[in-house]
């Protein structure tokens, strides 16, 4: 379907999308029940001159996502999200590309449905997620290098970040980091010491006893030293010993638990052949020009998330410097500035992309729901060459029938994603 898939055809094919949350209501309901407030009809519109198409495209529950995506990243997208595009736009074999790379949904989920990845984020700390996903080791090598670690562990009482970790705790992290910092610094860090290093980075700080750190604010969003000083006096809390190697493993399960060997070959065939990135999306000399069928990805909106603070303890694990990271960072405070950001991303998206190419670009709503970025990112990728077919919205939009959940719309029961699809025609 690719090599004939053209505007017309796409936008042929959301005006007659059948939502699969139609099928599921009418198998929970019964056909000819009385569902009035939604038919699973694509709601067509308009945009800036451009055709909308409103309707739930992809839900959390429509595909089980892999267990491998379970790393938190704050502003990430679902993975069903880029394997809608990726399974739609693409075949087999394609490359799959995304300029703002986070977490790695994209290009684990495109190396799912092998095709070949490249991976971008100015951020280093993506790297260190992202890669050793798609060089995943096995659990027993995973178990029997940290016995390894174990054994080798340095006694260490160093009180910096009493705030978060119960000194033994505490002790085993910087043990950790050390270790990791000679393999690396001494080239023999492999693809299963890398997978440590991930897992040791994403579960540093958390709201449960499956983090190493006592009870902070959510996944990865790491306060300053001060605020978690604050956090304990409210809660009358002191950080408890919490077992570095056992939820290292226990993160492991989780993240392995549906990966089988034909699943493992197959991330593992992409890894091989990816391209990781840590340049600017706007100069990205290394990617030849016409080469990239399909780009998915959600761009930092404007200075809402502070990617750079949020990451300064992942930065201190990973011995990186966590001030000259967000330097680099896009962080713009006027929509006005992050045209101008973009602008520049959208000409080189241009250039590398292959004639007949695509880009799906998420800009999801900001400023609650004041500033609705679509309708700046539309003439963006006009100027840059790219004739704009559609823009997406998936929307869970029930009304009559999430009341029976007690579900109100358009507050909890709406999940909402703006999705501009764009296409290089030559």
């Amino acid at each position: 379907m690719p090599e004939i898939f053209n505007i017309p055809t796409l936008q042929d094919y959301l005006k007659n999308y059948r939502s699969r949350d139609e099928v599921c209501l009418n198998d929970f309901f019964g056909k000819n029940s009385d569902i009035e407030s939604y038919s699973g009809q694509t709601l067509v519109s308009e945009i800036s001159g451009v055709k909308t198409y409103t309707n739930s495209f992809w839900t959390a529950k429509q595909r089980q996502a892999s267990s491998i995506h379970e790393i938190s990243y704050r502003a990430c997208f679902k993975p069903q999200l880029p394997r809608f595009f990726i399974e739609m736009l693409t075949d087999e074999g394609d490359i799959v590309y995304d300029p703002f790379t986070g977490r790695g949904t994209t290009v684990i989920e495109a190396a799912l449905l092998k095709r070949n990845i490249i991976s971008n984020d100015i951020n280093p700390l993506s790297k260190i997620l992202c890669k050793p996903r798609l060089n995943p080791p096995l659990y027993d090598e995973i178990k029997n290098r940290l016995e390894i670690i174990e054994k080798e562990r340095e006694e260490l009482s160093s009180f910096s970040l009493s705030m978060f970790y119960h000194p033994k705790t505490e002790s085993e992290i910087v043990s950790l980091k050390n270790y990791l910092e000679k393999k690396r610094a001494n080239g023999k860090e492999d693809n299963t010491d890398q997978w440590i290093r991930m897992t040791a980075t994403n579960r540093l700080t958390g709201h449960s006893p499956g983090f190493f750190s006592v009870y902070t604010l959510p996944p990865n969003q790491a306060v300053s030293k001060e605020s978690q000083i604050k956090i304990n006096e409210k809660k009358g809390q002191s950080p408890e010993y919490r077992d570095t190697t056992a939820l290292i493993l226990k993160k492991s399960r989780q993240l392995l638990k549906d990966i089988t060997a034909a699943k493992i070959n197959t991330l593992k065939s992409a890894g091989e052949k990816a391209i990781y990135l840590t340049e600017d999306a706007a100069k990205t000399k290394s990617i030849p020009s016409d080469s990239v069928s399909l780009t998915v990805t959600s761009p930092p909106f404007l200075n809402i998330v502070q990617y750079a603070s949020d990451n300064w303890l992942r930065c201190w694990f990973n011995s990186l410097d966590a001030k000259e990271i967000g330097k680099n960072i896009t962080m713009e405070g006027t929509t006005f500035g992050w045209c101008s950001a973009m602008e520049k991303v959208f000409y080189e998206l241009f250039r590398i992309t292959k004639p007949f190419g695509w880009v799906a670009f998420e800009v999801g709503e900001v400023r609650n729901k004041s500033v609705f970025l679509d309708e700046h990112v539309i003439p963006l990728g006009k100027s840059a060459g790219f004739e704009c077919a559609a823009v997406l919205i998936n929307e869970q939009n029930f009304t009559k029938t999430s009341n029976i959940w007690g579900i109100s719309n358009k507050k909890r029961g709406t999940n909402t994603n703006r999705v501009v699809i764009f296409q290089k025609k030559s």
